[in-house]
């Protein structure tokens, strides 16, 4: 299944606009748990669980696993022990951690037919989860009537509901505004291009010293796949999973990075494979390496809680053809092997339509889903989260599709491809050296 067709994106960009005006999460912590205290799940809606009597009010444990940074983790924890409260026969076994291993994880508690009852799934995997049968129906007991048509379709298959988006997101660039306007530059703006990005680099680099300016991107695949869809060139692989990479296009990427690497305004290799989203000691923007980062709009509130009022956010550079994307930050789903999917559904109901739970989550993972919630919290945002809806905003005009990888390529861009980047990056090979190599291994994929 495609997830996100050109159509859905450009709809889905025009409903976050409309919805936004109207009105007026960081995935990489280093905290886990595998705990069994008291959280909580269910909403009023009723239906017979996989094993077990949904009115029986028999003691029910939900495991339910999650990543995402710090702020997301406690909001969430707070949100299942209201909603134990409010039913007590539900309690909670919470697995949560940053990005960084969470799919190894639970792609090993899969083959293990041991997954949790509820999953936190990305747009990137949800095709691959669903085609291989392992989410279950959602298609009746959770209230989507208040969501928007755009984000609803985005979990669906086949014409049913396997995952129930979370909040709205978008892809952008975060910046230490405080040490550009030390250092008198003018802070980015919305729309800007790639080649003015590359030029704000090296202004930046001549005013600031030892300063490292931006994070490296050549080994960021799916940022390098913006740049090329912003020239019209489609990303690095095809929906119907095809190499899609342009040489000339890629060279001229890799290489304007090698040159900022020897320029200084990109941190050497050594430096740049330590980075780690939202960790407060290794995120090398939080931490003051670089002043320039990718986030997403949904960790607006956890960045700006790394160092309050230091940070602001920009939408990513743009070519012809736009920049940047939206998407549903992430869902909740459920595996098809729990044997309590009609109470998970009942959470999940709970999570995304009841004002208090909307109260205690605020954007930890985007803006919400369902609008009497959103109108509810719009008054309460604070100024981080307004940065997030901004972004959004801003994202709009310029989105380009979402493109999720097809089966198996996310191995492709994240393990094999990322290494060969680190070989241009520590200066082992060039990138001329490098393209023969990714050419070679992307033939074993298609």
């Amino acid at each position: 299944m495609r997830l996100f067709r050109k159509t859905s994106i450009a709809l889905l960009a025009a409903v976050l606009m409309l919805t936004l005006a109207a009105c007026g999460g960081g995935q990489k912590s280093e905290s886990t748990a595998n705990s069994d205290t008291n959280r909580s799940s269910g909403s009023q809606s009723g239906g017979q669980s996989g094993g077990q009597s949904a009115s029986s009010n028999e003691p029910i444990k939900l495991r339910i696993m999650w990543w995402g940074s710090q702020e997301r983790h406690d909001a969430t924890l707070k949100a299942m022990e209201k909603y134990t409260e409010l039913n007590p026969h539900i309690t909670f076994e919470p697995e949560y951690s940053g990005w960084d291993g969470y799919w190894d994880k639970l792609s090993t508690q899969v083959a293990a037919k041991n997954a949790p009852d509820i999953i936190q799934m990305d747009p990137a995997y949800f095709a691959d989860y669903v085609q291989r049968k392992l989410l279950a129906d959602l298609s009746d007991g959770i209230d989507t009537s208040n969501m928007d048509e755009a984000l609803l379709s985005s979990g669906m298959y086949d014409g049913k509901l396997y995952a129930v988006a979370l909040g709205n997101n978008a892809i952008g660039l975060g910046y230490n505004k405080q040490v550009l306007e030390k250092l008198g530059m003018p802070l980015p703006q919305d729309g800007w291009t790639w080649d003015e990005y590359f030029q704000y680099l090296r202004d930046a680099k001549a005013k600031a010293g030892n300063q490292y300016i931006s994070a490296d991107y050549t080994g960021r695949l799916d940022i390098y796949g913006i740049f090329q869809m912003g020239r019209g060139l489609g990303y690095f692989v095809t929906q119907d999973g095809k190499f899609n990479m342009d040489k000339d296009t890629w060279l001229e990427w890799a290489n304007t990075f090698a040159e900022l690497r020897k320029e200084g305004a990109v941190p050497p290799g050594d430096v740049t494979v330590t980075d780690k989203d939202l960790d407060p000691a290794l995120d090398l923007m939080v931490n003051g390496t670089v002043l320039f980062r990718n986030y997403h709009a949904a960790q607006a509130g956890a960045l700006d809680s790394m160092n309050p009022g230091v940070f602001g956010m920009v939408t990513m550079p743009r070519g012809q053809q736009g920049g940047g994307w939206l998407k549903p930050s992430m869902f909740w789903s459920v595996s098809a092997d729990s044997p309590y999917v009609e109470e998970a559904k009942k959470f999940i109901d709970w999570f995304i339509n009841d004002k208090e739970a909307g109260e205690i989550l605020g954007t930890s993972r985007g803006v919400p889903v369902s609008k009497p919630v959103l109108e509810h919290l719009s008054p309460k945002f604070t100024d981080a989260d307004k940065m997030g809806i901004q972004l959004i905003e801003s994202t709009s005009p310029i989105a380009q599709p979402f493109q999720p990888d097809p089966k198996g390529w996310q191995i492709f861009r994240e393990k094999d491809y990322s290494t060969i980047a680190e070989k241009i990056m520590f200066g082992e090979v060039t990138p001329e050296q490098a393209w023969e190599e990714i050419v070679a291994i992307a033939k074993d994929y298609e």
